[in-house]
């Protein structure tokens, strides 16, 4: 706030003295130059008498004490026109300019910073954080920087990033309803993007009672097909799964967000929601085999193209998934293995799944490989592919790793 005011405060100093010291010069040198002309006036009037004495003197016209009587006269004249003010009849020749323009251009830099001020520096914002800071100190809560943000979504309703920010504390508050009006102008704003649908689901999902309604359900469909690997949507699809006992698909969802390497999100809380998935797995009780089970799954035999096999490392990760054929593609079931067993046979099953739609016998499916050398689903230059257009359910497929990314 006071560098704001320091700022405008030299602006305005700086505009008013480039305004009005140019005036003031003029003045004064107009006034410098009519004095000098009036004495240079004066001057050669005296002169030209001096010399009329003197040729009378010398014609004889007058005698010697008349002559030091007149030129003494001329003298005392020529001291008292120095000494006298300006010139009147050279005033209206000598006139400054008046005060208007600078007068106008004065109001017009001041009119200009007041606006500036008004308008881009936020001062509604500013003056109500200001007198906020005056009656407390120290960091604001999280209800006085909701009430901030409001006041400046008021004066910004165009700002996306804003209202999207909006979203997430009304959430921390535990106002659902309100981060979803929130999200629904960032979305009406900015378009529609993975990464603001999956924050509206989970204001959705937390607003229904924490259950996968079909309107939460469509959005999560409509979220990882923008992107598979949106952090915030498979967040949320970790956590249904665990608060629903089937840990292995929290796992596996939760391992896709650290697997993208984004430096946007919470690797540690990850990582012990993971562990923590991995201990209720384990204490969990074993389920019971269905002899239909193999009719719900794909059994992949993973094989590496011969004149490939050079491009692949230990340390590279394989990423195996299917999705659905119509738009929007969606992936079902994911898993991943280490590049070091392959040739390798995997199986995807509802245990893979990434999402509440589980694998149905007889379906068909689209199955994509990715060897990464950068440990990221998705393709980059240098990694492996392979992907089988028509499989079912229920089949055992051959899947080699063929193209070569570029």
């Amino acid at each position: 706030m006071t560098t704001l005011w320091i700022f405008l405060a030299l602006f305005i100093l700086v505009s008013i003295l480039l305004i009005w010291l140019p005036h003031f010069r003029q003045s004064a040198l107009l006034k410098t130059q009519t004095k000098t002309v009036r004495n240079q006036t004066n001057l050669t009037l005296f002169n030209q008498r001096i010399q009329v004495l003197e040729q009378e003197l010398k014609d004889n016209l007058l005698d010697q004490k008349e002559f030091d009587s007149l030129k003494q006269e001329l003298e005392i004249g020529l001291l008292q026109d120095i000494k006298q003010g300006e010139d009147e009849a050279l005033l209206p020749h000598t006139q400054t300019k008046g005060l208007f323009w600078p007068s106008l251009m004065t109001l017009l830099v001041i009119g200009i910073s007041g606006y500036l001020y008004s308008s881009i520096g936020a001062y509604q914002t500013l003056e109500w954080a200001n007198s906020l800071q005056s009656h407390k100190k120290g960091p604001l809560s999280l209800v006085e920087r909701i009430e901030m943000m409001q006041v400046q979504a008021k004066i910004q309703p165009d700002n996306s990033q804003l209202w999207f920010s909006l979203g997430h504390a009304y959430m921390a508050i535990n106002q659902y309803k309100n981060a979803i009006n929130a999200f629904d102008k960032a979305i009406a704003l900015a378009g529609v993007h993975a990464e603001l649908l999956g924050p509206k689901a989970t204001a959705m999902y937390y607003d229904a009672q924490q259950q996968l309604t079909p309107e939460v359900q469509a959005l999560i469909k409509q979220s990882l097909t923008l992107d598979p690997t949106d952090p915030s949507t498979l967040l949320l699809v970790g956590m249904d799964a665990f608060l629903n006992g089937q840990y292995q698909a929290s796992i596996d969802a939760w391992q896709l967000i650290l697997d993208t390497n984004q430096d946007n999100i919470d690797r540690e809380a990850i990582t012990n929601a993971i562990n923590n998935a991995k201990i209720q797995l384990d204490d969990s009780p074993t389920p019971i085999t269905s002899d239909n089970a193999a009719d719900t799954s794909l059994t992949i035999n993973i094989n590496v193209d011969d004149t490939l096999r050079s491009h692949v490392k230990a340390d590279d990760t394989l990423f195996i998934f299917a999705r659905t054929l119509t738009p929007p593609k969606t992936p079902l079931v994911a898993t991943k293995i280490s590049a070091n067993s392959l040739p390798k046979q995997v199986i995807l099953s509802n245990d893979d799944k990434i999402g509440e739609r589980a694998l149905t016998k007889g379906e068909t499916l689209e199955i994509i490989a990715v060897l990464s050398k950068h440990n990221q689903l998705q393709p980059q230059v240098g990694d492996l592919k392979g992907q089988i257009l028509n499989a079912q359910v229920g089949e055992s497929v051959e899947l080699t790793l063929n193209t070569l990314v570029k």
